[in-house]
Order: structure tokens, then sequence, then C-alpha cells
């Protein structure tokens, strides 16, 4: 069984890198394109099978060309398909990203296809149960919110990456153990004003274990009742910086397996998703433990 288990979205990727952010109503040659697996915890899985984890996906894909990629991408790089339920005939969550080299962003549109919603099954619960993570992403709602009730019971840690302001947020939140919202999520569902005030404001509401906040190229905070710390960003040229996110959640939650403190998953995590984004790919580029290790020496940090 898998130490880390996820549901949530997982998304067949179009990426295209351009010199600088078209005009509307023109066209425009891209420098470069890439296929690719995209999706909060389907990327963050690949990321820590990548780090050394075990890892598996719940889910639903469909048989198209979106499906049959997604699914060949997982077992490429590792993680456990076992769980994967595939459907005929429906349309996959796609979706086309601009990387644009002037500004270092990225612009995404998407289409979240016609899938039907995951419903556990005896085989799926089972790894529920025997897990030490299930990481959620918002996505697939009402299968998430089943499936952490019955992690907690069984002691498997949720972990939330909570990215959107989705309907039903408050019913993931309270099931969470970490809790690892962005800046933006964070500041949006409380009010606050700062990182620091919806820190405190998410902890005392949902009570969970540890809470990070995610605040991009200023690094992020943590906080889990006791005083505030920060952790930073390390120093990289950034080339890709799409799903970088999405790495540090699963880099955060293979570092929980390995038994690494709070404030240590954080800078491990914070390493990972920096490295991530010298290369093109969410997934490709993710680099192993051993370079992530180096990478942390060479910064003064040591694991």
């Amino acid at each position: 069984m898998a130490k880390i288990v996820g549901i949530g979205a997982n998304v067949f990727d179009t990426l295209y890198n351009i010199p600088t952010y078209p005009k509307e109503d023109t066209k425009m040659r891209a420098t470069a394109s890439v296929c690719a697996g995209g999706g909060p915890v389907a990327t963050g899985l690949v990321a820590a099978r990548k780090l050394g984890a075990d890892a598996a996906y719940i889910g639903v894909l469909s048989d198209d060309n979106g499906g049959k990629y997604l699914k060949a991408d997982f077992e490429r790089f590792g993680v456990d398909t076992t769980l994967i339920e595939v459907k005929h005939g429906y349309r996959s969550f796609a979706s086309v990203l601009w990387l644009c080299e002037d500004t270092a962003t990225r612009t995404c549109v998407f289409d979240k296809g016609d899938l039907p919603p995951l419903e556990l099954d005896d085989k799926q619960i089972e790894a529920l149960k025997n897990a030490e993570i299930l990481m959620i992403d918002g996505n697939e709602m009402n299968a998430a919110i089943e499936a952490a009730k019955i992690a907690r019971a069984n002691g498997t840690l949720v972990l939330y990456d909570c990215g959107g302001l989705y309907e039903g947020v408050e019913n993931l939140l309270k099931l969470t153990d970490i809790m690892i919202p962005s800046e933006e999520f964070a500041l949006g569902i409380t009010g606050c004003q700062t990182a620091e005030e919806a820190a405190k404001a998410l902890y005392t509401a949902y009570l969970p274990k540890v809470l990070v906040i995610t605040q991009g190229s200023r690094g992020g905070i943590i906080f889990s009742g006791g005083e505030i710390n920060k952790y930073p960003v390390y120093p990289v040229k950034v080339v890709d910086s799409n799903g970088s996110g999405d790495v540090f959640h699963g880099a955060f939650a293979a570092a929980v397996t390995f038994g690494f403190d709070w404030l240590k998953c954080c800078h491990f995590a914070s390493a990972v998703s920096a490295l991530k984004c010298t290369g093109i790919g969410a997934r490709k580029s993710v680099p192993d433990f051993k370079t992530v290790s180096n990478f942390l020496k060479e910064n003064g940090y040591e694991l």
C-alpha cells in the first residue's frame, strides 16, 4: 500500500513558451511547446514519488487521448495507478498554458471535461485506511470529504492544498491535519489583512496540526499554535513556474513520511519547488532527493 494517496484534479496540459504576451486577435510563434500532466494533487503525487515516497492516485480518468496520456504519465514516474477507474466516452480535464519569457508568468485556459464524479470503492477505501497521508485539493469535493473522514478515523493525516475558494471548502478545512493555503486563499477566506493574522484565524477556527501559508517569491510562514516562523524561497533562474505550488505540497507530504519536523518540511518543499522551476514541465523537472539535499547544503541548510 502507498504511504501517500491523493484525490483531486488530474489535468492534461499543453504548454507553449512565448517571448511576450500576445496582443488580442494576432498570431505569435511559440519558441517551444510540450504536453504534460498537471493538476495540484496529481502533480504533487508525482513529486512525492520522484523524491522517494510511495504514492498512488485515487480517481476517474477517461479513455480519450488525454486520459491515456495521464495514466501513462503516472506509470512513467512510478505513481501507482491501480486505484484509478477508467471510463469510456468522456472528455478529460485539459488546459492550455502560455509561459511568458519576458515576465516569467503563466496564463492558463482550462476545460474541466465531463467525467462523472469519483465514488469510492472498497479497494480505494482500504488504501485510504492504510496510507500515512491523504492529499486533497478541493476538486472531487464529495469524494474528498468522504475520504478525509475515513482517513482521520484510521490515523491517516489529511493534507489539504488550499488553492481555490470552492463551494464547500469549509467542510474540508475542518477535516484537515496539514493545511497549506496560498496567501490569496488565506486572506480571501478569513478577510484578514495579513498572512500572519490569517494563519492565526484559520488555526483557531479549524485546529489543524500545522498550517503553512505559501507566499510565492516571498517564501511563506508556518504556524502550529506557538510562534509564527518563516521559511525562505531558494534562489534559482526561473524557466517555468507552472505547478511549483503543486510540487511544494507533494514535497511536503514526502518530507512528512521521511520523519522531518514541520519547519524542515517547509525548507525541503521550498527547495524542491525552486529546483522544479529551473526546467520546463511541472512533473518532469522535479529533482530527486539527493539533488535537493545537495542544493540545500549549498545554500546553507542541512537536512
